[in-house]
């Protein structure tokens, strides 16, 4: 094949996805040509779509110094920088290629998203602001104009940014999340959850959830059994549904309470005398909440995201993310403030298992605070001694990145056996809440639960405030 059709071939490949036939090909192509620079800089996109961001660094970076003027490989050379977490020299890049290309648009909002990684949020501010004087209706700019607020604690300013994005754009997905950061700061989670749900509801009158981006691959076996479960749990209890079009449950907010302030006193001096912090609480609901948990739980279909595990999971773009859940998550951080202190919720899912899997491998939590609370009844689990949580004491070292502390069990097994970590087992019990310092490792506990779709072992999780060094005190 000549090199046209070769590289024709490898750049398809790499616009498709196909990250390992476009490197072959490139690799072909680099044989043939080690030093032709248009072979090298599609390689070393190849390379950072890896994540081999090293290699691609190192790729693009010895074609910039023959080819210093030519914008597009200094856009993309920044850009891996910035993947690579060099930022300074991603910003030299970006202002190179601007020196090149004044006012380029592109390099103006990558520059100004490396000054906010930079802790420069002000400067980025000024610069997206100078972008946005010409181009007002582009929601990605208003998105990163947001981030920037956001970034000087101007939360009710970025919250504007971002509804300006999400006018322009309503399936923005990345404004969403961060307008609901700046929400959240400000502790206005009924708003936050609220946003989320106009969003669900744009589900509702569509044929399917294939119409917002769910993959049209066959669901794994254990999704597909879950969802057979689910059909004939909403056969049963005369919920009519059209279709593959998804439901939601209401999920009303409550008169009453939703959660029983009583246990606070003790919880809070059992945060603050246990090393490593690791408290439970018993009857963390109301009665009247805990059943209004589990029909929502229940009935909803936003169970969307299947785990090799065996379990699956809901986030609040699925639907998760009802008046009460708001409520939940209000009542506890005011019941519970000598624990969550300051933080600010920063998400909320909920995950079913399957009981013949493993359910969640050992991680620990980019956050402050971890509230994982179950609402399956009790008469479901085989075992009263096991299926709930094990949460070590030992916390993950705070110079480890997220992809090490939350994916690489290998390293974290590692190094809990070099510093003699041990294992704090917590049995599950319905209406139990397990909060833990985010750091600590913690895995899903052997599970045994009866058949049936309303015997699933049904966790909750809230995560509050940032990992940081001394983020607990």
């Amino acid at each position: 094949m000549d090199l046209h059709a070769t590289f024709e071939l490898a750049a398809a490949a790499l616009a498709q996805g196909d990250l390992v036939e476009a490197e072959r090909g490139f690799l072909e192509l680099l044989a043939r040509q080690p030093g032709n620079p248009q072979i090298r800089h599609p390689l070393a996109v190849t390379l950072a779509q890896q994540g081999r961001t090293a290699e691609a660094v190192e790729m693009l970076g010895a074609v910039v110094k023959s080819r210093p003027d030519d914008p597009d490989m200094l856009l993309d050379y920044g850009v891996i920088l910035r993947e690579a977490g060099r930022f300074e020299e991603a910003l030299a890049a970006f202002d190179h290629a601007l020196a090149v290309q004044p006012g380029n648009p592109d390099l103006m909002k990558l520059r100004g998203d490396t000054l906010v990684s930079l802790k420069r949020a002000d400067e980025a501010l000024a610069s997206y602001d100078r972008i946005l004087a010409f181009r007002p209706n582009t929601a990605m700019l208003q998105h990163s104009r947001g981030n920037a607020l956001r970034a000087l604690g101007r939360h009710d300013e970025a919250v504007t940014s971002f509804d300006r994005a999400l006018a322009l754009e309503p399936d923005f997905t990345p404004a969403l999340y961060d307008r609901g950061t700046s929400l959240a700061a400000r502790h206005r989670i009924a708003e936050w959850f609220a946003g989320f749900a106009r969003f669900t509801q744009r589900w509702v009158g569509a044929k399917s959830w294939s119409a917002f981006g769910d993959n049209d691959a066959p669901p794994p076996a254990h999704q597909a059994q879950h969802d057979s479960e689910q059909r004939a749990y909403h056969k049963v209890m005369g919920i009519k549904l059209t279709g593959e079009r998804p439901h939601i449950e209401s999920g009303a907010r409550l008169s009453g309470p939703a959660i029983n302030p009583d246990n606070a006193p003790a919880a809070a001096k059992a945060w603050r005398d246990s090393r490593p912090q690791i408290v439970v609480i018993d009857n963390l609901l109301t009665d009247e909440a805990l059943d209004a948990m589990r029909r929502y739980c229940w009935g909803s279909t936003m169970w969307r995201s299947a785990y090799d595990g065996g379990y699956i999971g809901a986030f609040p773009e699925q639907g998760f993310a009802a008046p009460l859940l708001a409520q939940i998550v209000e009542e506890f951080r005011t019941a519970f403030s000598d624990i969550c202190g300051e933080h600010a919720l920063k998400y909320v899912w909920g995950f079913k298992y399957d009981s013949a899997m493993d359910g969640i491998g050992i991680h620990a939590d980019a956050a402050a605070v971890n509230v994982n609370f179950w609402i399956t009844p009790d008469e479901a689990n085989l075992d009263p001694d096991h299926g709930g949580l094990v949460v070590w004491d030992k916390a993950a070292p705070l110079d480890w990145d997220f992809n090490t502390f939350n994916t690489d069990e290998g390293a974290i097994r590692d190094f809990l056996a070099e510093s003699g970590a041990r294992p704090v087992t917590i049995p599950y019990r319905a209406n139990r809440a397990v909060i833990f310092d985010s750091d600590l490792f913690h895995q899903t506990d052997v599970i045994r639960f009866k058949p049936g779709y309303e015997n699933r072992r049904i966790n909750v999780t809230l995560l509050y405030g940032e990992r940081a060094p001394g983020a607990l005190g």
